[in-house]
């Protein structure tokens, strides 16, 4: 067998090849959920994705006698190096059969990659930011992701190790049931709370919907600052992901803490599991696939917290209990039968106490992974 070659994606022909890849990689695996391909390529395009304002990718394809054996993006995010004070090159996206040389060939490439532009760690996978899909699944491998998560086959971690690539952050997601039972301290404070009346508990309004946004992002760039890989949104960034959710949200789970004052002081941002419904359309959004995704969307029994928090100035008043509280009233009333909790760091002992002390357990563990490339 030759050695891999790795090629620069360039045109539509390659490109093609690149998203489709997956398809070879996971055709026999019953827990990978197709990604929606019109989704991917809008996430690739330069011009659309305000990611791109502050950061430069390049595409690899590794080839085997012609066959496609893996692929690989190159990722330099200026914000988060200026943010941070790093210099990481990130690669994402990554997927390949199980073959050590192909691996090797392509982390090879992204790491050359950024070193010609200055950096001197490889990072990842992530595909394109911390504030996407990121890490590969390192335990729970017997189910599928919930929506926006990643899903790998279990290979990737031996080939990483092999590199020698090594843990950068391990992520939790928590799993909590609908018959879960209520923790009768965390009632209590709730009870009390909602006595005193500090604070009040509403979901997204769609007439102030801008306004709520808005306070959205004050909260983010509050709670999260001094979280492991943050990055602040740009409102660029903020106006494309408010957009993306607008098509998959449920406002119903959409939820905005408030002080007696008006002030926003936390919210937590649910969304369907609209995964098990991706995973009927094998990619496509087809007449057919459309008609699916209309008939399963009300049948979607999942939800994932995707973001959950209170400014610091509040996170020791009890608030985040009461916000929950509201918040896990209004996802199993309105139909849902069980909530994933992800992604949290692995050494943010608050908020995993936190999600622990709401009834949830932790189900699944993802790594990032590093390199000195200099």
């Amino acid at each position: 067998m030759s050695t891999p070659v790795i090629e620069k994606v360039e045109g539509r022909r390659a490109l093609r090849e690149f998203i489709r890849f997956p398809w070879e990689v996971y055709k026999t695996d019953p827990h990978w959920v197709p990604p929606l391909i019109i989704d991917l390529k809008e996430k690739l395009n330069r011009k659309k994705n305000p990611f791109f304002a502050h950061a430069e990718m390049d595409l690899f394809l590794a080839r085997r006698d012609g066959r496609v054996t893996g692929r690989i993006a190159a990722i330099a995010d200026q914000n988060h190096n200026t943010f941070h004070n790093e210099k990481i090159v990130f690669f994402g996206l990554y997927e390949s059969l199980n073959d050590p040389e192909t691996a090797a060939a392509l982390l090879d490439t992204v790491a050359a990659w950024g070193k010609s532009r200055g950096m001197d760690t490889l990072r990842g996978p992530v595909n394109l930011s911390l504030n996407d899909e990121c890490a590969f699944l390192l335990e729970g491998f017997d189910s599928p992701p919930a929506i926006m998560m990643p899903y790998n086959p279990p290979y990737y971690l031996e080939l990483m190790d092999r590199y020698g690539m090594v843990k950068a952050k391990d992520l939790y997601a928590f799993f909590g049931p609908k018959d879960h039972q209520p923790v009768p301290k965390v009632q209590e404070i709730v009870d009390k709370l909602r006595r005193e009346n500090r604070f009040t508990v509403r979901p997204l309004n769609k007439k102030t919907l801008t306004d709520d946004i808005a306070k959205i992002m004050h909260i983010y760039n509050n709670a999260w600052e001094k979280n492991w890989g943050f990055v602040p949104w740009t409102p660029e960034e903020m106006e494309h992901m408010v957009a993306k959710l607008k098509q998959v949200a449920d406002l119903r789970i959409v939820l905005l803490a408030e002080d007696a004052d008006g002030r926003p002081v936390g919210f937590a941002l649910g969304l369907p599991n609209l995964n098990e419904v991706i995973k009927k359309m094998n990619g496509r959004l087809t007449p057919q696939g459309i008609i699916k995704y209309l008939y399963y969307r009300k049948r979607v029994k999942g939800t994932r917290t995707l973001v959950f928090g209170v400014v610091k100035e509040y996170q020791h008043t009890g608030v985040s209990y009461l916000l929950y509280d509201e918040y896990e009233k209004r996802v199993f009333g309105s139909g849902y039968q069980w909530g994933e909790t992800s992604w949290q760091l692995e050494d943010n002992d608050l908020v995993n106490r936190f999600t622990l002390s709401v009834g949830a357990r932790l189900y699944k563990k993802y790594r990032i992974y590093e390199k000195k490339v200099a």
